[in-house]
């Protein structure tokens, strides 16, 4: 295959622009990205063929979300979807990526009520994405959480936290709403930021934090690598939904996000586009995120 060919489920396409061979990515390389200042780029896939062709585009971390839920079986929230559902799809993602031997480090969301009841059930669950495919799984919140990250990756588990607005618990929080606004919630966010971290998450997504807290809270994390959405560039690396970056919508497109299909000739394309705007750091633009 030469250098400007990306080879997919559904056949060889040309390459949006030349690309460096890469190892499969892991801790260690991500730990490495992090020291030298280079942005990490992630994105959500649901299936085989978008997964691999988000890996030729160089897109290094695969997060198959919960948002699967609302973009993919048109639920009004994540709260619906099961924990059999989130290993379907990662057995997906990861047999497209086994087909093109893909490289990207894939991130396994834990629904709702799959981690809450006890680190026992959290452990069960976790185990089932690792089994699926996962080599990380991700779950929301802070407080209560930081025990169960602890037992989890005590046992050789690689745990993504996720503060901010979490949508799991997006009743109690009021709806779709700027988390971290005042002082207290800040100074909370912050604290549960660093338990997550002594804890052992190697990932953090920041999720519709303001712009200087998420900052902030990245340069108190040096061992935790942050990944925001909707809270500026000042986080390790970014991560949207595919749906959202491709300019697809079921609702309302939030303030935040770009679309990068507009003026690009493939979905390829668009995704490269997307990580050369983030490692270069011009996406996100924080005058969009000055909450």
């Amino acid at each position: 295959m030469s250098e400007t060919t990306a080879s997919t489920p559904y056949g060889t396409l040309p390459a949006a622009s030349p690309l460096p061979q890469r190892k499969p990515v892991s801790l260690p390389r991500l730990q490495d990205m992090r020291e030298r200042g280079e942005k990490i780029t992630m994105l959500t896939a649901y299936d085989a063929t978008f997964a691999a062709v988000a890996d030729s585009a160089g897109v290094e971390c695969l997060l198959v979300g919960d948002s699967l839920g609302m973009v993919c079986q048109g639920l009004s929230s994540t709260v619906g979807v099961t924990l059999e559902t989130m290993c379907y799809h990662v057995e997906s993602v990861t047999r497209g990526l086994r087909r093109v031997q893909g490289t990207a480090w894939v991130i396994g969301d834990l629904p709702f009520g799959s981690y809450q009841e006890s680190k026992e059930q959290a452990i069960r669950s976790a185990s089932a994405l690792l089994r699926a495919g996962a080599h990380m799984i991700k779950l929301e919140g802070g407080g209560w959480t930081t025990e169960t990250v602890r037992f989890l990756v005590e046992r050789g588990i690689p745990v993504c936290a996720h503060l901010g607005l979490t949508p799991q618990t997006v009743h109690a929080l009021g709806g779709y709403r700027v988390q971290g606004r005042n002082d207290a919630d800040a100074l909370r966010l912050k604290r549960d930021a660093l338990e997550l971290q002594d804890a052992g998450a190697a990932m953090l997504v920041l999720e519709m934090v303001p712009a200087a807290l998420a900052s902030e809270v990245t340069q108190q994390l040096p061992r935790c690598h942050t990944i925001g959405i909707g809270s500026g560039n000042g986080t390790a690396g970014q991560v949207l939904v595919m749906h959202d970056m491709l300019g697809i919508h079921l609702g309302k497109t939030p303030k935040f996000v770009r679309n990068f299909m507009e003026g690009a000739p493939s979905v390829r394309e668009a995704m490269a586009a997307y990580v050369r705007a983030v490692k270069e750091g011009h996406f996100p633009d924080n005058a969009v995120h000055a909450w």
